[in-house]
């Protein structure tokens, strides 16, 4: 079978590329499956380059999402045929993942495919679309049922799918974004306005600002969230998914204790099979927009080596999909 392969050639030296490798074995509570589309996503790229926080196990196969067709099950809850997805856990970690004609996993990973969802469209939202989808849920569940929302790193994979949801919505969405270019592109999804991130992220030691939206998707982190806490209204809600701008937060607690502000975590990686299934409902469902082959650029194998590039240098928009059978 064909494989994308990470290894190592030397300390902090890697090389990557498709290879051909068996094909895996699978036993007990495993699944095999025969894959028909992946996704590349911002961690799938770290994991290309050896970053120690996402993979220490080479060779390795990266490929966080997969979508296709069961070829052997040794589970009775999964029989030959089905269609399945994977998201999460620790595929495309240490596990070999999704960017590879056959793939095995724990059945305990394994969801089955909504049936008002293609395998093609499941992955073009992949992990990316799940986050949004539990981003949204979360903002939903804490009494946000209308009004403005933040979306920062809003070209990016969840930001992008994020705003389209919130807009079909009905939310007002603004959206922070480095790419001025970009606009007319976040334009059609959704946001009703763009601010462009050298605008927003700036230092301001002010503990609060003017009160201006009612919650926020947060997929960058540093400074820009700590700006944007200072300026949610009264009872709002902030959720947190990533770190590209940093990992580091040094804000404070007046926007907490003054205006019951609060800020969720999400994480799509470890949540319970249950929480996931019901985001893919979702995603299948109320949440599932119309725009996403506009989000989409679909590549093969052999092209993933210039996505990832991409992907690092901060230059991708949208979402990647990988076609692998």
């Amino acid at each position: 079978m064909k494989a994308y392969v990470v290894e190592k050639v030397e300390d902090k030296r890697f090389i990557s590329g498709v290879k051909e490798l068996e094909i895996p074995k699978i036993e007990d509570s495993e699944i095999l499956i025969k894959t028909q589309y992946s996704s590349l996503n911002y961690k799938d790229a770290l994991s290309s380059v050896g970053n120690p926080g996402v993979t220490r196990v080479f060779p390795h196969t990266t490929g966080i999402d997969i979508s296709g067709i069961v070829e052997e099950s040794k589970d009775e809850k999964f029989k030959k045929g089905d269609r399945v997805t994977v998201t999460g856990y620790d595929l495309g970690m240490n596990t070999n993942g999704g960017h590879a004609q056959f793939v095995k996993v724990p059945s305990s990973w394994v969801i089955k495919t909504p049936t008002n969802l293609s395998s093609k469209e499941i992955m073009t939202y992949g992990t990316a679309g799940l986050t949004a989808a539990l981003s949204v849920n979360e903002l939903l569940n804490n009494g946000i049922k209308n009004g403005k929302i933040l979306v920062s790193g809003a070209t990016g994979g969840v930001g992008s799918i994020a705003v389209a949801i919130l807009s079909k919505l009905g939310f007002e969405v603004t959206a922070i974004s480095g790419k001025e270019e970009k606009i007319p592109f976040l334009q059609e999804l959704g946001a009703k306005e763009v601010i462009l991130r050298k605008d927003f992220d700036v230092e301001n030691s002010k503990p609060l600002g003017s009160e201006k939206y009612d919650g926020m998707i947060d997929t960058v982190g540093g400074n820009i969230l700590v700006q944007a806490l200072k300026v949610l209204k009264y009872d709002g809600v902030a959720t947190c998914c990533g770190l590209t701008s940093s990992f580091e937060l040094h804000t404070n607690v007046f926007p907490f204790i003054l205006r019951g502000v609060r800020l969720i975590g999400i994480d799509s990686v470890e949540c319970s099979i249950n929480k996931k299934e019901k985001a893919w409902e979702k995603l299948a469902s109320e949440f599932k927009i119309d725009s996403l082959n506009s989000l989409t650029t679909e590549i093969t194998l052999e092209e993933i080596s210039d996505a990832y590039k991409k992907l690092l240098s901060g230059e991708a928009v949208g979402r990647y999909l990988v076609r692998v059978e």
